[in-house]
C-alpha cells in the first residue's frame, strides 16, 4: 500500500481552516438513523468531541450550508430545518412521501431534496424557509450533484441507478430537465469536478468510475477503483474516493488520473464531507467518524458516536 508523505500541503489546509474559523467553529453533523439522533463534533487535529444530541425520527441524510439551517430528510416523509449551534427544529415539511437526499446549491441560498417515492425534486428557499418550486425527474430520484456555477445539476436514479438526469439550473429557482444518460454501469453518486468539465460516477457494485463529459454526456474515462466505489470529495488537484466495503480511501488527480495512495479506514466508511482541507467520514456499519487531512490523507481522529453513522455534513457554528 503507498501512503501519502506530510507535506506543505497540511500546513495550507490548516492556515485555511483556521481563516475560516475565525468567523465561527467547524462541525461535522452527522446522522445516526437508527439512534434516532442528529450528532454534532468538533473538528480540527484535537477534534472528534461530542458538542450535541438531538432527538429526530429516522434522520436518514443531513445537508448544510457553511452558514445557516441544516436540512435532514426522513425516509418516513418529512424534511426538517435544525438551526446552526442549538439544532433545534426551526420547520418541518411533512409532504414528502420518501426524501432520502438533500443538496446544497451554490450560493447556499436554496437546497433541494430528492424525493425517491414521487421522483419530484423540491427547491427549498432556506431563509424563506419555504418550497419554492417542484419538478419530475423520476423515480428513485437520490444522488445529484450541481456543476460550480451552479448552472447544471445530474442526479442519479437509485443506488443502482440505470438512468441518469441532467438538468439546466440557470435559475436555480426554477430546474428543468434537459436530457437522460444511461450509463455503462450500475450508478451510485455523482459529482462535477472542481471545473465544471466532467462528472465522476460511482458504482456501488462494480469496482469502477466513471468519467463523463459534462456537456455531452459521453464516456470520458473508465478508472478501476477499490471495491464497489461510494462517494467523492474533490480538494484541490485530488479527488477522494471512499470505499466502505474496502475499508479504504483513495486519493487520485482528477486532472491526470493518476494515483496518489490509499488509507485504511473504519469498516463502512461510504459517506464523506470536505472543508478546509480537511475531510470527514462516517461509517454506517460501524458507527465511527473520521477526520483526515485531505492532501496527505493524515488521520486526526476516530471516534465511534453510535451504532452506525449515515450521512455528515459540515457547518459553521458561531462562537469559539
Amino acid at each position: 500500500m503507498r501512503t501519502l508523505t506530510l507535506t506543505a500541503t497540511l500546513f495550507s489546509s490548516l492556515v485555511l481552516a483556521a481563516n475560516a474559523w475565525a468567523g465561527g467553529r467547524p462541525v461535522a453533523i452527522v446522522t445516526a438513523e437508527t439512534s434516532n439522533q442528529v450528532i454534532a463534533l468538533s473538528l480540527g487535529p484535537h477534534g472528534g468531541h461530542v458538542l450535541k444530541r438531538v432527538h429526530l425520527v429516522d434522520p436518514l441524510m443531513v445537508a448544510a450550508p457553511l452558514d445557516g439551517p441544516a436540512v435532514v430528510v426522513s425516509p418516513t416523509g418529512t424534511v426538517t430545518l435544525l438551526a446552526p449551534n442549538s439544532l433545534r427544529p426551526i420547520k418541518v415539511w411533512r409532504n414528502f412521501r420518501a426524501p432520502e437526499i438533500a443538496k446544497i446549491a451554490p450560493g447556499d441560498r436554496l437546497a433541494y431534496v430528492a424525493d425517491g417515492g414521487t421522483g419530484d425534486i423540491s427547491v427549498i428557499d432556506l431563509a424563506e424557509r419555504r418550497i419554492v418550486d417542484r419538478v419530475w425527474v423520476g423515480l428513485q430520484a437520490h444522488h445529484m450533484s450541481f456543476s460550480p456555477d451552479g448552472k447544471r445539476l445530474w442526479i442519479a436514479l437509485g443506488e443502482t441507478a440505470t438512468t441518469l438526469v441532467r438538468l439546466d439550473t440557470s435559475n436555480l429557482r426554477k430546474p428543468r430537465v434537459v436530457a437522460r444518460i444511461q450509463p455503462r454501469y450500475t450508478s451510485h453518486d455523482v459529482v462535477f469536478a472542481p471545473d465544471g468539465r466532467t462528472v465522476w460516477v460511482s458504482s456501488s457494485a462494480a469496482p469502477f468510475v466513471t468519467v463523463y463529459g459534462a456537456a455531452t454526456g459521453k464516456v470520458v474515462k473508465v478508472i478501476p477503483a477499490a471495491k464497489a466505489p461510494q462517494h467523492f470529495a474533490f480538494s484541490g488537484a485530488r479527488v477522494l474516493i471512499t470505499s466502505g466495503y474496502g475499508s479504504s480511501l483513495q486519493a487520485i488527480l482528477w486532472r491526470t488520473y493518476r494515483r496518489l495512495g490509499t488509507v485504511a479506514m473504519p469498516y463502512g466508511s461510504f459517506n464523506l464531507a470536505m472543508f478546509g482541507g480537511q475531510v470527514v467520514t462516517a461509517s454506517l456499519l460501524t458507527g465511527y467518524v473520521t477526520e483526515l487531512e485531505a492532501g496527505t490523507l493524515h488521520r486526526f481522529w476516530t471516534v465511534k458516536v453510535a451504532p452506525e453513522t449515515r450521512y455528515v455534513a459540515i457547518s459553521l457554528w458561531p462562537g469559539t
